[in-house]
């Protein structure tokens, strides 16, 4: 033990170094839980008359992941708000002596420097779903605060959803369904644009947890599988999916028919398709991408969809969120695009919230997390987010 508290001074003090913080900020933010009771807030979008639809819908502010009367029972404090933007939020009143914050990925809590700055209580951040990017992660290190998120927990529902939305652009299913809603029939305005997946070009930027369950998902499909990642797929894996790895990405783009965006918002993938990339995509190529709205330039899209030279864009990431009224994307021509739903199924409610409840278990008890939920610990990003 004497040893681990070492290790974990000495990669402290290499981050300090770095990036130096308040020596007593680092001290006073370890993860395990000081003894008496905890302020806890969770921030989750209001259902209203939903929340009592489902028993199982936990990811809701009136449901609050289920772990209510739990953390009660222990005489902690917790603290459930939807209202999170502003210097006047709900949000902003707990900061100041709040030790965990929950929040998830479709109704993020932007956790800043200045917020960070502010909590001088705060421990640990603990997203419910996976996607950290809400939090400034250098500041979250620079703090000392731990930073956790329950990873797995919705890639097969993202991984499922994505292969939905190639299919509803490459069929051009929008506009028939449209067709019916306005009583309207007009088989040639849907058929000049509907295609067959079978025999096309797919290929994913990034091939993580859900990239693979996508691809494995899109092997019946008979596609041509193309991928890019930081990390080549374990060869055996790789042979049984029948996908290509591409190391040079520009060089994988403009061979694709259909693009899906899997890599996790970082400050190399932020804006990455902008305009002269998206110029050297094929002309009439798809976009599927749930996963951050930022690695897209807003406007760049925008243009590229009212030439033609997007011929379809889906997903369910915008930036900012939750996305204004004249956010440009929700009147852009060929989109399918939908609010941040698709990792929030009922199933990957469940596993968020049994994942949030668990890490909160371990902090209580002084316990570490298992390793692949850590997003900051002990001051250093994981991998993903470097």
């Amino acid at each position: 033990m004497a040893m681990k508290r070492a290790a974990a001074s000495a990669v402290r003090a290499f981050i300090s170094s770095r990036n130096p913080a308040p020596a007593s900020v680092l001290a006073s933010r370890g993860l395990h839980a000081s003894p008496g009771s905890k302020k806890i807030v969770g921030v989750f979008y209001q259902a209203n008359e939903y929340a009592s639809m489902n028993p199982n819908f936990l990811g809701c502010a009136e449901n609050a992941l289920g772990i209510r009367e739990w953390l009660e029972s222990q005489g902690h404090q917790y603290i459930v708000t939807s209202d999170k933007d502003g210097p006047h939020c709900e949000l902003e009143k707990h900061i100041p002596d709040l030790h965990v914050l929950i929040t998830t990925p479709f109704h993020p809590a932007y956790v800043t420097a200045e917020r960070i700055n502010k909590a001088k209580n705060l421990q640990l951040l603990l997203t419910a779903g996976i996607g950290s990017d809400h939090v400034d992660l250098k500041a979250a290190a620079e703090a000392g605060l731990t930073v956790a998120e329950v990873t797995g927990s919705n890639v097969v529902s993202v991984a499922e959803d994505e292969l939905m939305r190639i299919l509803i652009l490459v069929r051009n299913f929008l506009p028939g369904h449209h067709q019916v809603i306005n009583g309207e029939w007009n088989v040639a305005a849907i058929a000049y644009r509907a295609y067959d997946l079978e025999g096309k070009t797919v290929g994913t930027v990034g091939a993580g947890r859900i990239g693979r369950l996508l691809l494995q998902r899109l092997k019946p499909f008979n596609c041509n599988l193309l991928y890019h990642d930081r990390i080549k797929m374990d060869p055996q894996l790789e042979s049984e999916i029948g996908a290509k790895f591409e190391e040079d990405l520009d060089a994988m783009l403009p061979k694709c028919d259909v693009i899906v965006i899997n890599t996790p918002l970082t400050e190399k993938t932020k804006g990455m398709f902008d305009k002269e990339r998206i110029a050297k995509l094929k002309k009439g190529v798809l976009i599927v991408n749930n996963a951050r709205g930022a690695i897209m330039d807003t406007q760049a899209v925008v243009d590229a969809c009212s030439s033609g030279h997007i011929a379809g864009y889906s997903g369910d990431v915008w930036n900012p969120q939750p996305a204004p009224k004249d956010h440009p994307w929700r009147y852009m021509p060929n989109q399918a695009m939908t609010p941040h739903v698709s990792g929030t199924t009922i199933d990957g409610q469940l596993r968020y919230a049994a994942g949030v409840k668990d890490m909160l278990e371990r902090y209580f008890k002084g316990e570490d997390f298992p390793p692949q939920n850590y997003i900051v610990k002990d001051g250093v990003l994981a991998n993903q987010y470097r």
